[in-house]
């Protein structure tokens, strides 16, 4: 079986979503902002999973543009909590730094599974 690296980084980067809020839960008392946040980082690696058995190829490039579109937004709130102080920078650009690695994939994959669609 070969490894899969979009699908095991961003369940890796689910728990540390799923840290981080309960960290802003129970740290810093913060429900709003935090929430949105696992919600959309969680979506990636659910969305990533739906793509891996897609119905067709153009299912495959939908759950992955979904995928695409909830890390962008995961980015938002990282960016948010971090301007709002709820953060420090050195637990952002750690968080940021995956999150600009995982859409840089599924932006690849998107790309390759669009060229071939087309071909």
């Amino acid at each position: 079986m070969r490894e899969n690296v979009v699908k095991d980084k961003s369940f890796l980067f689910a728990v540390r979503i799923v840290e981080l809020y309960k960290f802003l839960c129970d740290e810093k008392g913060e429900f709003i902002l935090s929430k949105q946040m696992m919600r959309s980082g969680t979506s990636v690696g659910a969305m990533i999973r739906e793509a891996e058995h897609a119905e067709t190829k153009k299912d495959f490039i939908h759950k992955m543009a979904i995928a695409q579109k909830e890390m962008n937004e995961t980015i938002y709130w990282l960016e948010l909590l971090k301007e709002t102080d709820y953060i420090s920078d050195k637990e952002f650009k750690s968080m940021h730094k995956d999150a600009i690695e995982l859409i840089k994939l599924i932006t690849a994959i998107l790309k390759t599974a669009k060229s071939r669609i087309n071909h």
